[in-house]
């Protein structure tokens, strides 16, 4: 997904701020003469494609321009056809000028499509559960840019559904997976207030710029911790403010009636989500406070509120999250809400001799902290950002070497990512060891070690090979093996 274009102020606003040292630049200079000369060596969006195999002109005109190119002679190629617009994403030629709204605003529709499928071969055993399989995710998008700043975003999942992946099952229950769904998974417009309706403010002085969205969307707040789900919602922004001091500063109102999935994974038919979720950028860190309300349905276990902190921050060569997250069962306490805190802290230092990066990931979880909204593939609280060993993979029952639940634990996981070949190698190797060990005799203890091998097969795929091997405080092992591939277009 792609940010709005106004979060860029504040990585501008920090720039301007700080020094070359501070940034780590290099003091290689490129001649503007060199840039963009492998312009039309790059991959072609998939839209553009499919106009290149529908018209043949579009093909003749490729050839045309390279001998042109080659010659330097003006060779006057054929203009180029589209179906999918005018101005085709990074394309070179004429501006389409487009169509003018009676607001004053200027729409230039382009359609984008893009997405991403992995297929993995795997097998996984925790000591309690057993998996072999054969699995499947496709995620496909359809972006309808009609300017830069307005948006239309469709997006089927159509290989995965409530946390089932099409593919094939050699373990019990040996046979076919299901996991096909034809819903939409994401179908949302967003834009900029000011940017549809210039002509309320055509010298740009009444601050009529709110960002808003409407539609299914997916949500991730506090680094996935506190909210990562795709959900039928309405948001409005108010960005570039300067609070406090700040370079920039964003306050979020939102508020979300339906696919609201709870902090078990499960789907709340009747829950509704209100969150105010606000964003500072400082010179040298960005800070973050969240506060959501859940009005549950009493067969889950009734409303809950969640409050959130985090900073993110780079001194010298290290990079530090940190992150506080309370949840409050304001009814009864059951697996989708329950009562519990979660600390969390994310440390990682780019190596001075090499490119490599050395990381220390560590929570502590007081209780039962649950998420206020979770999608059935994201796995437990901290599946997303504690690296190999508790690592919800997104596909499949391949699980956690360590649970991804920060239920009543304190964890630790120490690792290394080595790229083979310099910063741009299409090889990496990633290792990491560290354990998860349980403050109350509800929770499970267990150690072990991961290693990952990355390797990029050309410009669009990349192979992906993991394992690990786990001890359990109640005597058992685990350990797993993966073999993933994923295609992105």
């Amino acid at each position: 997904m792609r940010r709005p274009l106004l979060s860029l102020w504040p990585f501008l606003a920090c720039t301007m701020l700080a020094s070359p040292e501070d940034l780590l630049l290099s003091d290689e200079s490129v001649p503007w003469e060199t840039i963009g000369e492998d312009f039309l060596e790059r991959p072609a969006p998939v839209t553009e494609a499919i106009e290149d195999l529908i018209f043949e002109s579009n093909r003749e005109r490729k050839e045309i321009i390279a001998k042109q190119n080659l010659t330097g002679q003006d060779l006057d190629p054929p203009d180029r056809k589209t179906i999918f617009g005018r101005n085709p994403f990074l394309g070179s030629g004429e501006i389409n000028p487009g169509f003018e709204l009676p607001t004053g605003a200027v729409w230039q529709p382009v359609v984008v499509l893009y997405g991403t499928y992995r297929t993995a071969l795997q097998t996984y055993s925790n000591g309690r559960r057993d998996v072999t399989e054969w699995a499947n995710r496709f995620d496909l998008f359809s972006n309808i840019y009609l300017t830069p700043t307005e948006r239309i975003l469709i997006g089927l999942r159509p290989l995965d559904q409530n946390a089932q992946f099409a593919g094939y099952r050699f373990s019990s229950p040996r046979g076919g997976q299901g996991g096909l769904d034809a819903n939409i998974n994401t179908l949302f417009f967003e834009g900029d207030f000011g940017e549809l309706f210039p002509n309320l403010d055509p010298h740009d002085e009444k601050n009529l710029d709110y960002g808003f969205a409407v539609g299914r969307m997916p949500l991730n707040f506090q680094d996935g911790i506190m909210i990562n789900d795709f959900v039928d919602a309405i948001g409005i922004t108010r960005a570039s403010m300067f609070l406090g001091g700040a370079s920039a500063s964003r306050l979020t109102a939102l508020v979300a009636w339906n696919q609201i999935h709870r902090g078990n994974n499960v789907e709340d038919k009747g829950a509704n989500l209100y969150g105010l979720f606000y964003a500072a950028d400082y010179a040298t860190s960005t800070y973050e406070v969240d506060l959501a309300y859940v009005e549950g349905s009493n067969s889950t276990g009734g409303d809950g509120l969640y409050f959130g902190v985090g900073q993110t921050r780079r001194f010298g060569k290290f990079n530090s999250t940190l992150r506080a997250n309370v949840s409050w069962a304001l009814e009864n306490q059951t697996p989708a809400v329950d009562n519990g805190l979660l600390l969390f802290s994310q440390v990682s230092r780019t190596m001075n001799y090499n490119y490599d990066i050395a990381y220390l990931n560590t929570f502590w979880g007081v209780g039962d902290y649950t998420s206020a909204a979770r999608d059935p593939a994201a796995g437990g609280s901290i599946g997303g950002i504690t690296g190999l060993l508790f690592e919800a993979v997104g596909l499949g029952g391949y699980g956690s070497a360590l649970t991804n639940q920060s239920n009543d634990a304190v964890a630790v996981a120490l690792g290394y990512q080595h790229f083979l070949e310099g910063p741009f190698s299409k090889n990496q190797i990633s290792a990491e060891i560290g354990g998860r060990f349980a403050t109350d005799r509800n929770s499970r203890s267990g150690a072990g070690i991961a290693l990952r091998y990355q390797h990029a097969l050309g410009q669009h795929s990349i192979l992906r090979l993991d394992g690990f091997a786990g001890s359990y405080d109640d005597g058992t092992a685990g350990g797993g093996l993966r073999a993933e591939w994923s295609y992105q277009f």
